[in-house]
């Protein structure tokens, strides 16, 4: 019980980090504008990438698409992490990480409501 009230827990969080960073995303935050053209993206592709984000949090509220939505999330963290990494940011890509982690964890728990 409590490991399912944890990981309730664990998915709201991650939830609510997906969109804010996807709504972010789509909204051209000058953050968000800075950290993707510093690897060339467009800003239609970050808007993509926003577009994927949100709909990645999204999935993981249901038990169907669940373990696609935690994939979704994960692919797109990874994607920062490598980026990062590849640009030498070793400190933008050791900030992904937990939420990265954060993703494998919800998904090694599996979905509270399901059966």
């Amino acid at each position: 019980m409590i490991f399912k009230v944890l990981n309730a827990v664990l998915i709201v969080f991650t939830v609510f980090m997906g969109l804010k960073q996807g709504l972010a995303m789509m909204g051209q935050k000058p953050e968000m504008v800075a950290m993707f053209s510093r690897w060339h993206f467009s800003k239609t592709a970050i808007m993509i990438n926003g577009v994927v984000t949100v709909l990645s949090a999204l999935l993981i509220l249901f038990p169907r698409t669940f373990l696609l939505g935690n994939f979704l999330m994960a692919a797109t963290i990874l994607m920062i992490i490598c980026f990062s990494l590849y640009s030498r940011d070793v400190k933008g890509a050791a900030i992904e990480v937990p939420f990265f982690l954060l993703n494998l964890l919800v998904i090694y728990l599996h979905h509270p409501l399901a059966k």
